[in-house]
């Protein structure tokens, strides 16, 4: 790591300051590593990222623990740390095990939310469509907004918190896959119709619209995986 973006992101985000020291470098580098700052197979020092987070390497070591244990790192013994290559078998897992816990949570949305919710979401999809075509960050910084807001109107937010670990195996492919791979166009068409949904209380419709979106990262990853061979891994 040659530059110091693991500085500026800490730096760029409030909660990451106001984080305990272990939380803030996991953060910072789980981020990093989402947002492919991090290469996949990249080697991570230690002692770099402790100079530019500004902590010690105490803390800095919890975050590699606590990242391999949410597998975005491969902690090698006697050899060093390393950012784990995509693996085509656990995206798969996260989207099986997300897609179970979503569609159980847009479910109740359904069957609950008021205009209010219903407008809320059309908001933040409103946003999203208003988007240049290369602004990702901010693009999957509102999707991430869009399924918590359903999570928050479903009184699920515990939910959305399991779904965090999940979501970092398939957070690295859809960052990867906008907007070549999966056209924005598409995923907010694809959150227009789930609001739709939502607003005519419609739960089964709610269900196969949810279905339908979280299943597009999977049509991203053959492309990705032949365009991208030495980020991913079986």
């Amino acid at each position: 790591m040659s530059t110091d973006f693991l500085s500026t992101l800490a730096d760029d985000d409030l909660q990451l300051r106001a984080a305990t020291a272990g939380n803030r470098a996991f953060s910072a580098l789980r981020q990093a590593i989402v947002q492919l700052q991090l290469r996949p197979g990249s080697p991570l020092s230690e002692v770099e990222v402790a100079r530019q987070l500004g902590v010690s390497r105490q803390p800095v070591r919890e975050a590699f623990i606590k990242l391999a244990e949410v597998g975005l790192v491969e902690i090698r013994p006697q050899r060093g740390t390393f950012v784990k290559l995509i693996s085509l078998a656990e995206v798969e897992n996260a989207r099986f095990l997300r897609e179970a816990i979503e569609i159980a949570i847009v479910h109740q949305a359904a069957r609950q939310a008021t205009p209010a919710d219903v407008q809320k979401l059309r908001s933040i999809v409103a946003e999203q469509a208003a988007l240049d075509e290369a602004d990702n960050l901010n693009f999957l910084r509102l999707d991430e907004a869009f399924h918590q807001t359903i999570a928050g109107l479903a009184n699920r937010e515990h939910a959305w918190r399991v779904l965090e670990n999940l979501r970092a195996q398939m957070d690295r492919v859809r960052f990867l896959s906008l907007p070549d791979a999966t056209p924005l166009d598409v995923i907010v068409d694809q959150h227009r119709r789930i609001v739709d949904a939502i607003e005519a209380g419609d739960a089964s419709l709610a269900d196969e619209a949810m279905r339908v979106h979280l299943h597009e990262v999977l049509n991203a990853v053959p492309k990705l995986a032949k365009q991208f061979p030495d980020l991913f891994c079986s």
